[in-house]
């Protein structure tokens, strides 16, 4: 199911789209649905990667879930670097609507410093980022 046709889906704050697929903005999260066959790395990314910098900043605590909705390949040599452009990157999920996407996400597990980020269930998977997300950011403000 992807967000748009979701029970949240009016809770959306904004939206970007690129080459690489669509950003939905959230208060404190932001899901993507990367376009069928898209292989997501920083330079496929350029245009997702400033729309989340220009819309969180580098500070203020914010998670990511990844709506599989379609079938990607994404650059997992990449992660670190992806870490080090979002230092404030502090919780990430992955939603997987078949086996092959459930593959992926344990693959992708691997090559992430959060544990547990696979999630079967978009609501599951948007509520445990949230609230991932607001330890952190009450950790923060104390």
């Amino acid at each position: 199911m992807t967000i748009v046709n979701s029970n949240v889906a009016s809770q959306i704050v904004k939206q970007e789209q690129s080459e690489a697929g669509t950003l939905h903005f959230f208060n404190h999260i932001a899901v993507v649905e990367f376009n069928e066959g898209i292989h997501a790395n920083l330079t496929s990314g350029r245009q997702m990667i400033h729309d989340l910098i220009e819309y969180f900043g580098n500070v203020k605590p914010f998670g990511i879930v990844a709506n599989r909705v379609n079938s990607y390949s994404i650059a997992l040599l990449e992660t670190a670097e992806i870490r080090s452009i979002f230092p404030n990157l502090t919780a990430y999920g992955i939603v997987s609507h078949n086996e092959a996407g459930r593959m992926n996400a344990e693959i992708e597990s691997q090559f992430c410093a959060s544990e547990n980020i696979s999630f079967d269930n978009l609501y599951e998977g948007l509520d445990t980022v949230y609230k991932r997300v607001m330890t952190k950011l009450s950790v923060s403000l104390n």
